[in-house]
């Protein structure tokens, strides 16, 4: 392998990681923070869990230089080395034309343990010798968290790990709740400033070029950070599964199918998102949905000609995928 040079620190791309549990809100976040007019132009890493990606429909369509998607795997393991093979690309790409992007953002499969993802920067000589980590924020999910914290222990690395924590659907609990909340991610990583944030509105100044990362705070919580080897597996219960049509789907039939299956699988329904075409509608509609709590929006309008392609993606424990793309193969419209 050939070693690159390094770069001074003073010039070493920053790099955001952005984590959080399934359905806390990242691709929302990460949306508000290429609107913002800071000036920035950002290259931004995708990892899914599963095979189907939808989140690159779901980011807006201005803003990041390059969108980079990582499926298959979880960034924190399976597919840990296309990591370290994208962000060497990326450093060819910039060195040849250095106006590409300024900085580096990586969001998270929710499911991701973001330890191993900063290790990657330790510990890999060429990717620390020109990237270094600004900071790793975590949004949390005020309305499903303390359930999450108890049944992953990924939710709860994820909380360790921050450097800045941003709560979000607050608006949906009690202040009571919130408050237990609070107290508990404290708990858990006392040094994270913590925060609210509504859809992602938050100011810019709290989660870009905030240089909160440091080593030795991650030491002290993990001690075996800079060892490869340290890593936690995901719970097997946890699967995903796709469903795709090129045929559009009839909006009536999809909605009794979400109202029977949120009402049957809540409870194990841990994420589901994406993109359909609807018979008669010249726009796609986003789906999005954590456990029993569902939206749909109006989404972009189809381009004459586009190939239109409905892309559904469920992720769960112990669903029964088979019995669940059947009942969605009859949204199909007539």
């Amino acid at each position: 392998m050939t070693t690159l040079a390094p770069v001074a620190a003073s010039r070493k791309v920053p790099v955001t990681i952005l984590t959080g549990f399934l359905g806390a809100g990242k691709t929302t976040l990460l949306n508000r923070i290429l609107r913002e007019r800071h000036g920035e132009r950002i290259a931004v890493i995708e990892n899914e869990f599963g095979e189907q990606g939808i989140d690159n429909d779901l980011i807006i369509d201005s803003g990041a230089e390059q969108i980079v998607e990582m499926n298959n795997g979880c960034i924190c393991c399976t597919v840990r080395g296309d990591l370290v093979r994208i962000l060497g690309e990326l450093r060819q790409r910039r060195e040849s034309k250095p106006e590409a992007f300024d900085r580096v953002i990586i969001e998270t499969t929710g499911l991701a343990d973001p330890g191993p993802v900063a290790q990657t920067f330790f510990i890999d000589e060429d990717i620390s010798a020109y990237y270094a980590i600004d900071a790793i924020l975590t949004v949390v999910d005020a309305k499903h968290a303390s359930e999450q914290l108890d049944a992953f222990h990924e939710a709860q690395e994820q909380v360790g790990f921050a450097d800045r924590i941003l709560l979000s659907k607050t608006d949906l609990v009690s202040s009571d709740e919130l408050t237990d909340l609070r107290a508990r991610l404290v708990r858990i990583n006392a040094r994270a400033p913590m925060k609210p944030v509504h859809f992602g509105e938050t100011p810019i100044a709290d989660i870009i070029n905030v240089g909160g990362f440091s080593l030795d705070s991650i030491l002290e919580i993990e001690p075996g950070f800079l060892d490869e080897e340290d890593h936690h597996e995901h719970n097997d219960d946890v699967k995903s599964f796709a469903f795709t049509s090129s045929r559009p789907l009839d909006a009536a039939r999809l909605q009794a199918f979400f109202r029977d299956t949120i009402a049957e699988h809540a409870r194990d329904l841990m994420r589901y998102k994406g993109v359909v075409e609807f018979a008669g509608f010249d726009h796609s509609v986003v789906f999005q949905g954590v456990h029993m709590m569902m939206a749909s929006d109006a989404g972009r309008i189809w381009s004459e000609g586009e190939v239109r392609e409905s892309r559904l993606v469920f992720i769960g424990r112990n669903l029964p995928k088979d019995a669940l793309l059947a009942r969605l193969e009859r949204c199909v419209a007539s």
